[in-house]
This record gives C-alpha cells, structure tokens and sequence, in this order.
C-alpha cells in the first residue's frame, strides 16, 4: 500500500487524557486498573474506568448524541490539538472530502441498560431515550462526524476487538480509491453491565489487574478508551521523522465464537499481510504491540505467531496491564502507543507480570527498553477470528527499508 501520513492523534484512556498523561504514565510504568466498582455491578475483577465521564453531558445541538461513549469521544476530541488539526485538512480538502471511520464494539450499550430500569408503566421506554444517537452502533460516528463538521463517508466498524484497528484499513482503500484525501479514524469503547457480566459469564475476566505473559495469568481486565487519527496522503516531500501509516495486514479465521486458532494462524496471516502491504521483512521491525490480553489461550495462540514469524529477535509487550482490554478502542489507542514509542525511542515493558510463561517463546519486555524505534508493529485479534496487524514507521527508515532486498 501507498503509506498514509499520521498528521495528527489523539487518545485518552484510565492512563490520562491526551497523549503527554498517556506517555507519562508508561514511562513510569504507572497502571491504570483498579478494582471494579462501576455502577452497579458486583463481579470481582479490575477495569480501568475513566473518572469524571458523567459529569459533563453533551448540550445543545449534540445533546442528541448524549450518554458514557460520545461523551468519552469528546474529551478524546479536545485534546492534543487534535481539533485544529482536523480544520485544516477540511479547509485544505473540504469537509465532503474527508471521511470518519470509527471502530466500536459495545457503543452506548449502558444508556440502554439506564433506560430499562426506567420503563413506563406500559412498558415502553422512557420518552427521553434516543437510541439512534447513543446506543446504536453508528452513533459515535455519527456523533464524530457533526462534532468535527465532516460531511464525507462516515462509517462505523464493529468487528470485536479488531474494530478500531480495522478503520485504517477502510480509510486507507476510500483514500486510494480518490474517493476521499483524508480521514479520522477512531475507536471508542466504555465500560457497561454487558460486556462486565459477559466477559464475566465466559469466565475470561480476572479478579486481579491482568497479567499478559505470565505463567499464572487468568484473564483480562476490562478498560475504557477513545482514540483518533487523521490520516492523509504523501503529496509532497515529508519530514524523515513523521510517523506513517505503512501496512495493513487483516485476515478472518472464522476459528471460533471466542477462541483464538490455537496455533494462531490468523493472527500470523495477518501479520504477514502486514508486512508485505509495507513492503518491509520481520527483521525490520523494531518493536511488536502484542494484543495480549492476559488469557491463557489468547497469550498461548498469539506466541506461536509471533515467534514462529520473528523468532526471539524482536522485542514485544502487551500494554493492557496498564489500559485494560479496551475492547473496540484497542486497536487506536496502542496504535497510537506504538507511534508514541517511535516518536519517543522507548518500547514499554509490560506490566503485572510476576513470572513469564516458560512455555511462551515471544522475548517478551518486563521493564521499559529505551531504545530506538523506527517500525512497530501492532496486533488486534478478536472474537469470531477477526485479526488486524498494522504497520507504523518513521518515515525516513521506512523508505531505506522498502529499498532494501527483502530475503
């Protein structure tokens, strides 16, 4: 594929809000899961909420749009000039020729769940319920789209966990069709009794904060997250050091409901894909995002992957240990910490771990590498088989990379 020019991001997650608080809290290995005490569930396991999200809800003309997930895309909005950003790809290209691509999983589940406790007598919901611009799964870009003044395609993608990994995926092929010259990509997620109780009712949540790689791992913490990006093409010569967009791999094994192929051949034909559409061998990469959500089929299936195609070469860490499993915002948000490795020549180390899996061959990280970073590499496999893995380099090795003879 032709790189796409990450021009702007931003995120905000249990870790912080914006990137700075975000990079701030990985560099001191800070993790952002608690134990559980949203609303009103009763499960033993960790999340990471974000505070302060009911506090501020959406008025005026976006009051339609009101409730936990839009309300969680707009402080991601705000931040990181991120806003600017986006004016000036609009005044440059016109807002009909930039498009919203946002992944979700569960969107604005929990105004649903608020809304039963509220029937009327006849059994119907309350009149003040909007589900087009909370629950449904189109709200949140929808809810992008107006908040930003964007009158391009706008599409949401719900593919499990791989949702918002895949949005790069839908941009990049709008772009390089001309249909479009730019576009915010995105993922928001929040916590809600679904999810809790489902992951809960599965038996994949831990009653811990979760512990990706470790032999005594037991399940994931569920986080909250939302993430942007705005992606646009290469028209002219660009600053060696910029971060690109330079691969997207996806495949759908179909494996199973909620089991990873055990020996992980999605996740691989994903990553392969990924490399190819970057035009670059494993040996370059500098640095792999495991999804590693702390499960043990999960962590088992995704090693296998990995060190069958890099080996014990390349360094890799999972950062739910910090985050959460953010479910459909996962994709973004450890994009966006891979850009921010890059940026800032550290891989972080993952967290929680008390003893590495001795059966698991990936050299996993358990403290902060500084080093530099100029390709990464980030996985998002979710449930049903559905896998993306996408490239992120600095442009400058990217381009000495694609030159090079790949064995």
């Amino acid at each position: 594929m032709d790189p796409l020019l990450l021009s702007a991001a931003t995120m905000t997650s249990c870790l912080g809000t914006g990137l700075g608080a975000t990079w701030e809290s990985l560099r001191a290995r800070r993790c952002g899961l608690a134990p559980c005490h949203f609303e009103t569930v009763e499960i033993d396991t960790w999340v990471g909420e974000i505070e302060g999200l009911d506090d501020r809800p959406l008025t005026g003309e976006l009051a339609r749009f009101d409730c936990r997930n839009n309300r969680l895309a707009e402080r991601a909005l705000g931040c990181d000039d991120f806003e600017p950003a986006v004016a000036r790809a609009i005044s440059r290209f016109g807002a009909d020729r930039v498009g919203v691509f946002i992944g979700t999983s569960t969107s604005g589940i929990l105004q649903t769940e608020l809304a039963y406790r509220r029937l009327t007598p006849e059994g119907r919901m309350p009149a003040d319920f909007h589900y087009a611009g909370t629950h449904n799964t189109f709200s949140v870009a929808d809810f992008v789209r107006h908040r930003l003044g964007i009158r391009g395609p706008a599409v949401a993608v719900s593919a499990a966990c791989a949702s918002s990994a895949k949005v790069f995926g839908n941009a990049a092929r709008m772009i390089q069709t001309g249909l479009i010259d730019a576009a915010v990509v995105g993922g928001v997620d929040t916590l809600c009794l679904t999810t809790l109780y489902g992951f809960s009712s599965l038996e994949l949540t831990s009653a811990k904060a979760c512990s990706p790689f470790d032999a005594h791992r037991d399940g994931i913490s569920i986080g909250e997250a939302a993430g942007f990006g705005l992606l646009e093409p290469l028209r002219e010569p660009v600053d060696p050091s910029a971060v690109l967009v330079a691969g997207i791999g996806e495949s759908s094994d179909a494996h199973h409901m909620s089991s990873p192929h055990p020996e992980g051949a999605g996740a691989r034909a994903a990553m392969e894909a990924a490399l190819a559409s970057a035009g670059i061998g494993a040996a370059d990469i500098d640095y792999i995002n495991l999804h590693g959500t702390g499960t043990p089929s999960n962590d088992a299936a995704e090693d296998q992957a990995v060190s069958r195609l890099f080996g014990d070469a390349t360094v890799a860490s999972s950062t739910k240990g910090a985050t959460g499993h953010t479910l459909g915002a996962a994709g973004i948000i450890e994009a966006l910490i891979g850009m921010l490795a890059i940026r800032n020549g550290m891989a972080p180390g993952g967290l929680n771990v008390k003893q590495l899996d001795p059966a698991l061959h990936t050299r996993y990280l358990l403290d902060n590498r500084e080093m530099p970073i100029d390709l990464v590499l980030s996985n998002s496999f979710g449930f049903g088989g559905v896998n993306c893995a996408l490239v992120l380099g600095r442009a400058g090795r990217l381009s000495a990379a694609r030159a090079a003879p790949q064995p």
